[in-house]
Parts: structure tokens; sequence; C-alpha cells
């Protein structure tokens, strides 16, 4: 093939061309960089989320009147004593030796206070049989778990000696313990798991060390800048310990994609005959103006989740957007430099019978490149060539029978059912307090989770405002919304008082969100609505769940306005078609709402749940949805960008649309399955933690890039172009003055025998 000069235009190739002819400044520029936000963000420190700042609606009011006041309430803890059998009650001898050995061995710690004796508090429960030991830690509530460790020990020891009786601690500092520890080795597993798995598939794909090495040091680098890059805007948008877990997973998807579609490009023009200096140039025409697109458009998409005004999202949405924007310009920057550097150096370490050259050989190849004229060529995929001959032959039945199976597959999201998860969901039976969790709920109904109603009055001790605490405390269990004991907390100096209300229903979420409404819209407007000036917001993890989920649901509109909105307009500038704008978005929805359909029927109907170790959850986690849309709807413009783009420079060259098609799909099967099999892969380490959560992120997005790879880009978008024929390229003449950013490609990117077309010849897409 010959080398002719080959001008190119636009930021990717732009920046390619540049970091090719100053490669040692280029990847300088870049560990600098990455040296620079790492160390500067070492140096200012992390700001974290603080649980108020979570809050919304009643419970966020609740914080914020309590931080107002002054007021910082402990992590309050609490230690069951339960008889082993009917005749172990609270009233008899070893009974209460157990609860005086518990109340001493947790003073003893020097890490609680307000230690109470359920004979004082009136914990016992109706059979007699259970008791609770109540006390506070020491210090801050949001860091009680790192400290309640001493505690924990403690109390292990006083059941060794008692064993009449089981003796359990459970309360806001242990779940925390439990939850971060659980959290913690949950994200060691998926990070240490995460990079040997993309490089070895990695190495399966190039079939060379050097080759699979690349786009796992660029995309950990990325990961290593962002981070510094999240310290520093944490002083303006605090993070948490999810957004880091996100942007990891996020990061190194994206990173090993971008830098896979570049790097199969460049080979792909080296194996057609192109020297390494043109074959540069025309991936970073080709490959690094969709990367610019698709990273774009993933920035977008995250974006959408800053319109939440939930503070964890918008966390997660900036970590994600960081991510995405450094690997995108870390692949279109120094990995230009990188490749120009190895050349032909890039193939060392050659791995037998994986390398394209020994499979070419394999297959009787001629090593000729990717094919400009529809047929496969070496770089296409055998597979993908029979199924695009059937697509091709029969597109409308095609169409129907694929679309059709993913609207069955979507089907189930119709009954979609969110909540936050209690711990039983959380984590099933994996972990002991589980156990405890659930005995401590079926002796003292909602005693583990009480309702938290939090007044504020001018003088919290008149008369009427005392009237109505002890109304309430009446009204709230004859109205059958709790059975007690409903306990009172006044802080007369800041004239606030807590009221603790345990709510009938306990552990089960529906049936304590209905006491939790009995509370809020029958017993409060009976008795503190009729005292003016007072406010009494209903606070507690059930009425954090609801309010989190109330202010979700009124979040889906504006984000999903936005991340369409822009989506299509992205590919409207960048593909200058109308309908190929149109026919993005709608197959990009089909494939989250098929990502839907299958979490609802594994997780909430529990369908082949047992697979996946997510037996009895029986509901999806309430971020997950609206998450899920924005991650997916992000990232599965990487592989409708590089197929589309592939195919507009096929037919902007001259082939005609059916054989652009042909020419597209099959010369980008190889890097798309490539790229999909890591995102799969790495998403299904998520899918086997042990938090309910983290399986349900993990497979809903494993499963979603699977469709998106093989059903949406091999059948569905084939399919619905052959349809359209010329008309893909539609584009009325008023839309013409917008802003053109399609023009990018390089007049040399088919390496194939020209085709009819003159040379050079634009056609009207």
């Amino acid at each position: 093939m010959g080398n002719r000069d080959t001008r190119v235009r636009g930021i990717a190739a732009r920046a390619g061309g540049w970091s090719a002819r100053h490669r040692w400044a280029a990847v300088g520029i870049w560990v600098l960089f990455v040296v620079l936000a790492m160390g500067l963000g070492s140096a200012a420190g992390t700001v974290e989320l603080k649980d108020s700042d979570q809050l919304s609606g009643e419970t966020g009011r609740a914080a914020a009147i309590a931080e107002d006041a002054g007021i910082e309430e402990p992590a309050g803890e609490t230690v069951l004593v339960q008889g082993r059998d009917a005749g172990v009650k609270a009233t008899s001898t070893e009974f209460r030796a157990a609860v005086d050995a518990v109340m001493k061995a947790v003073e003893g710690t020097g890490k609680v206070t307000n230690v109470a004796s359920p004979y004082d508090t009136d914990t016992i429960s109706k059979d007699g049989r259970s008791a609770l030991v109540q006390f506070d830690m020491r210090g801050d509530a949001e860091t009680a778990g790192e400290r309640v460790e001493p505690v924990l020990k403690a109390v292990e020891g006083v059941q060794k000696d008692h064993g009449s009786v089981l003796i359990e601690e459970i309360g806001g500092a242990s779940m925390n313990k439990t939850f971060d520890d659980a959290f913690g080795n949950d994200f060691k597993q998926a990070e240490y798991s995460a990079v040997p798995v993309a490089l070895g598939i990695l190495l399966v794909a190039f079939g060379a060390l050097v080759a699979a090495l690349v786009p796992v040091l660029l995309a950990i680098t990325a990961i290593v800048a962002t981070m510094g890059l999240m310290m520093l805007v944490s002083h303006i948008q605090p993070m948490d310990d999810t957004s880091s877990s996100v942007m990891l997973l996020v990061g190194l998807a994206v990173g090993v994609d971008y830098c896979l579609f570049y790097l199969r490009r460049e080979r792909e023009e080296r194996a057609a005959g192109r020297d390494p200096e043109t074959a540069l140039r025309i991936a970073a025409a080709t490959s690094g103006r969709a990367i610019i697109v698709s990273g774009v458009t993933v920035c977008v998409a995250m974006a959408g989740m800053l319109f939440t005004g939930i503070a964890t999202f918008k966390a997660m949405g900036l970590a994600s957007l960081m991510v995405v924007a450094v690997a995108m310009v870390g692949s279109v920057t120094v990995l230009p430099a990188v490749l120009s550097l190895l050349g032909t150096r890039v193939e060392k370490g050659r791995i037998p019978f994986l390398h394209p050259d020994k499979r070419r050989k394999a297959n009787g190849g001629s090593g000729n490149g990717g094919s400009g004229n529809g047929r496969s060529g070496d770089n296409g995929s055998r597979f993908w060539t029979s199924v695009l001959r059937v697509v091709l032959a029969k597109p409308a039945i095609s169409l129907v029978v694929a679309a059709g199976a993913l609207l069955a597959i979507a089907a189930p999201a119709l009954g979609m059912k969110t909540q936050n998860l209690t711990l039983d969901q959380e984590f099933g039976d994996s972990l002991p307090i589980v156990k405890t969790y659930e005995r401590v709920n079926e002796a003292f109904p909602g005693g583990s989770d009480p309702a938290e109603v939090v007044v504020k009055a001018t003088d919290i001790n008149s008369a009427e405002v005392k009237s109505a605490i002890a109304d309430f405390r009446e009204q709230a269990v004859s109205s059958g919304a709790s059975r007690g004991p409903v306990e009172v907390k006044v802080h007369d100096a800041q004239n606030v008082a807590f009221v603790y209300v345990p709510l009938v229903g306990g552990s089960n979420l529906d049936k304590a969100e209905n006491s939790l409404e009995i509370i809020r819209d029958e017993v409060r407007p009976a008795t503190f609505g009729k005292v003016d000036g007072v406010e009494a917001p209903v606070t507690g993890q059930v009425a954090g769940s609801k309010d989190f989920n109330d202010q979700l649901v009124s979040a889906v509109a504006p984000v999903f306005a936005f991340v369409v909105v822009f989506a299509f307009l992205l590919m409207l500038l960048s593909f200058r078609s109308l309908t190929i704008a149109i026919t993005s978005i709608v197959l990009n929805l089909l494939s989250v709402g098929a990502a839907y359909g299958i979490l609802v029927a594994v997780f909430q109907h529990g369908w082949g749940a047992s697979l996946v170790g997510a037996e009895g959850v029986g509901a999806i986690i309430t971020w997950l949805p609206l998450f899920l849309f924005v991650i997916l709807f992000g990232l599965s413009m990487d592989y409708h960008v590089f197929v589309v783009s592939r195919i507009r420079e096929a037919r902007m060259r001259g082939l005609t649309t059916r054989d652009a098609i042909q020419h597209g799909v099959v010369t980008t099967a190889g890097v798309i399955t490539s790229a999909a099999v890591i995102m799969v892969a790495v998403f299904a380490i998520f899918g086997t933690l042990s938090m309910q959560s983290m399986k349900q992120m993990g497979v809903g997005l494993a499963a979603a890039v699977l469709i998106d790879a093989t059903i949406i880009r091999g059948v569905l978008l084939p399919a619905v172009m052959a349809l359209l024929g010329e008309r893909n390229w539609y584009f009325p003449k008023w839309l013409n003055r917008l802003p053109d950013l399609s023009h990018d490609e390089s007049p040399e990117a088919v390496s194939s025998p020209p085709p009819p077309a003159v040379e050079g010849e634009r056609v009207g897409v």
C-alpha cells in the first residue's frame, strides 16, 4: 500500500500529530500531570461527605435543626440479652447477672456513656425472654465505628461466661463497622481482581505483552491522576468511598477501551501496509476522533448526576466525569507518543498462537488489513460476517426479532420496586450481625431502627409542648404505628427534644413505611400540629429511605432530559445526521431498559437469583436505576460511536450504505468484542461481592454491556441502518448553520483498494 501524505483535521488528529512529533515532551507532560495531581491532592487532603450532607426532605431538616442547635447525637448501641430457652426470662437470677455483667463490661472499656439497664428503661420484650442494654459511644457519631471494637470484644467476653443466655451487640457504630469492613474487603477483592483480569483479556486480544500492558498502564495513570483531582475537588464537593469506587470502575473500563480502540486501529493500518507514522496519523484522525466524541458524550451523561441535588450522586458524577475526561485526554495525547516511541516494539513479548499474525496464518489469511469493500478481511470476524449476512438479507425480520426479545427482557422493569436495603437484605445470612438484627426486630419490632421526631419549639418545657409530646407518645401507640416504648430525650438549653418511636413493621420496609405515614400524616398533625411555632420533622432509617427515594423520583425527569438532549445534540453535530442521532438515542434507551428488566427479574422476582447469591432481596436499591441510566447511557456510546464512525468513514469513501454497514460492523467486531469482554469481566467481579447493592450494580452493568455489544451493535444497528438506507444520512438544510464537528476523518482512513468514487470526493452525508 502507498504511504501518500495524509492531511488531517480535527482536535484528535492535531493532538496525535503533535504528540507523535514531540514524543518525549508529550510523555513528560503526562507524567508531570499525574505526579502533580496526586501530589497536590495528597497535600490538600480529602473532605469526606458527612451523613447530614446526604439527607433530604424531612430527614435533612431534622439534621439541620440538630446541627443548628449544636447537638451532636452520639452513636447508640444496644446489647440484646435473650434467654436461650423459654424458661430463662428477664426475672431469673442468671438473666439479671448477665445484664449486670454486660453493663459492667461495656463501662469498663471507657468508650461508652449513658449505660442504661433494661429494668430502668422497660426495654423488656412482651414474652419476657429478651431485654436491651442501651448505651452511647463517646465521641463523634460518624467515626464511632472505628472505636467500637473494644466494646464488641467486651460483650463477646461476657457471652463466654453466661451460656444460658444469648448476648449480642448491635447499633449504629457496630453496623457501620460491619458495613465498612464488608465494603472495604469487597472493593479490595474487586480492585485486586480487575486489573489482572483486564490484562489477561488484553493478552488474548493482542497476543503481545507490551501491547497488552499499554492500555492497562494508561488506565492506571488516569485513575491515579483522578484520585488527586478528587482530593482537590472534595473541598468544593465532598467525596466518599462510593465515589472513589465508581471512579475506579469507570476509569478502568473507559481507559482500557479508549486505548484499545486506538491501538487496534493503528495495528490494522500497519497490517494493511502503512508505515508506522502514517498508521498513527490515521488512527489519530479516526479512532482518536471517535474517542473524543464518545468521551464527551460520557462526560455529559455523568454530569446528569449533578442535577439530582443529592450529595452522593453529585460526588459520583464528578468523580466519573473527571476520570473519563482524563482517560480521554490521555488516549489522544500521551498514547500516540508512546506508540510512536515503541514503534514495532509494541509487538514485543509475543505469545505463541495468540498473536494476530499466528491467527492469520492459521486461518490462511494474507495479512492485508481491513477491507474497505464490505468483505471482512483479516480484521473482521467470521462469526459476525455470518450474522451480518443474515441481518442484511432480512433486516426487517432481524429488527422485529431482536427488538421484540429486548422488549420482553425489559418488561419486568415496569414493576420495579426501589428501596434502601435493610441490613438483612444487603448481606443475607453472610454476617452474624444480620441474625442479631433479625432477633432484635422480632423481639422489639422497629427497635433497632426507630423513627426519630426532632421537636423544636420556642420553649420546649412549656405546658403546651409538654402536653403535645405526651399526646404524641400515646397516639403513636394507639394508632397502631408503634408498640412502644416511645422514649423522649429533652435538650432544655437548645429547646429541642428527640422522640424515639419504634415502628411496627421493623425490618419489613413496606410495613414500616406504612407506620411512618401514620406518624407523619395522622399522629403528628393531631398533636404537634396544634401548637404554634413547633417544628417536628421525622427522621430515622425508614424515613431516610423514603425521603431519598422521593428525591430521586423527582430528579429522574431533569436528569433524563439533560442526558438525552445533550447526547442527541452531540451525535447530531458529530455525524451531521438527524437519523443517526435519533436512532442512537432509541437504541441506547432500549439497552438500558433491558438491563433494568434483568435486574428486576433476578433481584426482585428472584429468577435465577441463586446463580449470583441474591435470594430473598426482593427490591432494587434506591440509587441504582438512575445511576445505571447515566453510566450505561454514557458507556454504550463507546461502541456506538466507534461503529457508526467506521460506517460513516466507509460511506464517505464511496461505498454504498449496505457495504459501509458490513465494513463498519465487521472491521470493528474484534476490538468491540475485546472491549466488551473486559468491561463485562470487570463489572462481573462486582457481581461476586457480598453486598447485594454491589451485586446489583455489577450484574446490571455487565448485562447491559453484553447486550449492547452483541444484540444492539451486531443486529439492531445494522438492521435499522439497512432498512433506512440513504435516509441514514438525512440532515435538513435548515440545520446546516449548526457547528460542524464531523470533519476529522482522514482521506486515507479506509485501507483498501479505492472504491469507485472519485478520490477525495465527499458524499452527502
